[in-house]
């Protein structure tokens, strides 16, 4: 598959929400960008959860290469480095864990180092917090990570685009996503008076 456009990086954690990622992942494949992933061990188990399939047959569907799936662990992974060119990076859905990780500086794991990244190279972080409700902790982890230069994209699905299924509403915050990321797609329609 030809690389069109970039190269960005799909993080999915343990919160719920893990269909967002997977869409957000599908999305930039099918339009033919290079796509790296990191999923957490508990964004595994959601995923499988969630979507009642194994994460491995996902793999499949989506068109990610396994090569280009890093354990959450290796912080030798190329993402875990400055010099990793990346055009963006999404934690979708970014756990309250992760958000607060991330806002104190600390690497944990691949994840909260790759987003360490993004900000100190100046390249561009999206978080898509699912949490409701979020307690005081979580929006002053939250404003630290914006006032950081993250973008802070909640999975609050609009509906001024007639949404018929569940898919519509994952596309809604997949659109945004890549909005955020100057991606062009058609994943939603937009308002129009």
């Amino acid at each position: 598959m030809e690389i069109k456009n970039g190269r960005y990086l799909i993080c999915i954690t343990g919160a719920s929400g893990s269909v967002y990622g997977l869409r957000t992942i599908k999305a930039l494949t099918a339009a033919g960008h290079e796509v790296h992933g990191v999923i957490s061990r508990w964004g595994m188990k959601v995923i499988e959860e969630e979507t009642k399939r194994p994460f491995a047959s996902w793999l499949a569907e989506l068109n990610l290469p396994a090569e280009r799936v890093y354990p959450p662990e290796d912080l030798s992974a190329p993402p875990a480095s400055g010099s990793f060119r990346l055009d963006g990076t999404v934690i979708v859905p970014c756990s309250m864990s992760s958000a607060g990780t991330i806002a104190s500086g600390i690497s944990v794991n691949l994840i909260h180092r790759a987003a360490l990244v993004a900000l100190k190279e100046g390249r561009p972080l999206v978080l898509v917090p699912r949490e409701t409700p979020m307690s005081v902790i979580d929006l002053r982890n939250l404003t630290a990570l914006a006032e950081a230069g993250a973008a802070v994209l909640p999975a609050a699905p609009g509906f001024y685009h007639g949404p018929k299924t569940i898919d519509d509403l994952v596309d809604f915050v997949a659109g945004k996503i890549l909005d955020r990321l100057s991606v062009d797609h058609t994943l939603f329609k937009r308002w129009s008076n």
